[in-house]
């Protein structure tokens, strides 16, 4: 019976040049795995590999050298550790994260909680080419989002408490827009310049801002043997529910646009930027009850692979 490496590919079985081996890709979400799970991994590549695992470029793992035969025997004891394989080709990928807010001092939202949503909801559907998700926790783009399909970049609106100031200009300082001035004691900050980065509220020694979480994003993101910078299309928001459903936007136009083997920047180009663009800004623009409702729900797509089907 012939290897049906699609399928395997499919299931995250990577081939490798040498024969009957294979690098089997682990689904990592958010670049977070816990001591067990890497000691499953490990024992995975010391008894079935040669010892030694890669890290991939996206956050994952792959343990190489895995053998034909061996691969159901491969997967029931990762599963004994709660680790799975992730999934290549054309659908959506695992989402990579920084640290965020857990740990990080700079981090404006929990990038780990967001990553998992979004892993929850989009990760693995089939799509006619893979979709990369990033999330980043502030402007200091670790993990450059304008490189990912969708890229959410962690940002916050703040305002000034006056009767906390004690008008250091700590602030002033840490601002690196000039948005901030300090005049006979009272804080002005000038919006137009200001870039939700939130620094002046965590440089703050007396707590004299309130910060309001929030998102950037961008879209069309890719950079490999093609490269595009990913556009953002609409301003600084907090609504995470208006973030769900502009990604179940995205996904949907991606599905049902789209060509097989497609990125999503190939595909707006086809249908047209402007028209693309005016697709984000309406969705953005919908009520706040209509981003809770579809935010809610699971995303349903049609039959894809039917759907190719029946234009051919």
């Amino acid at each position: 019976m012939a290897t049906d490496y699609a399928t395997l590919k499919k299931g995250g079985w990577m081939r490798q040049k040498q024969k009957n081996y294979f690098a089997l890709r682990i689904h990592v979400t958010g670049g977070h795995l816990t001591d067990e799970q890497m000691a499953g991994v490990s024992l995975v590549a010391k008894k079935y590999g040669h010892g030694y695992v890669h890290l991939t470029a996206r956050q994952s793992l792959e343990i190489p050298w895995m053998k034909l035969e061996d691969i159901e025997a491969i997967k029931a004891e990762l599963a004994k550790y709660g680790v799975q394989p992730s999934v290549c080709g054309p659908r959506v990928r695992t989402t990579t994260a920084c640290q965020g807010s857990a740990t990080c001092p700079s981090s404006c939202i929990d990038t780990y909680a967001l990553a998992q949503e979004i892993d929850e909801r989009y990760f693995a559907k089939e799509l006619p080419g893979k979709f990369k998700f990033g999330v980043t926790g502030c402007q200091n783009n670790c993990l450059k989002t304008e490189e990912n399909d969708i890229g959410i970049k962690g940002a916050e609106r703040v305002e000034w408490i006056e009767d906390n100031c004690i008008a250091c200009g700590v602030c002033v300082k840490a601002c690196r827009e000039n948005a901030i001035t300090l005049a006979d004691g009272k804080i002005t900050i000038d919006r137009d310049k200001c870039t939700n980065c939130g620094r002046c509220a965590k440089a703050c020694p007396a707590d004299a801002y309130e910060e309001h979480p929030g998102y950037i994003m961008s879209f069309g993101g890719m950079f490999g043997n093609h490269f595009h910078k990913g556009r953002q299309l609409v301003p600084f928001f907090e609504s995470h529910d208006k973030l769900i459903q502009i990604c179940d936007t995205v996904i949907r136009f991606f599905h049902d646009n789209a060509q097989p083997g497609d990125r999503l920047q190939f595909a707006v180009d086809r249908y047209g930027q402007d028209r693309f663009d005016e697709l984000i800004r309406e969705t953005f623009a919908k009520s706040e009850e209509s981003a809770k409702k579809e935010a809610s729900e699971p995303l349903e797509l049609s039959d894809w692979k039917l759907r190719t089907d029946l234009q051919k």
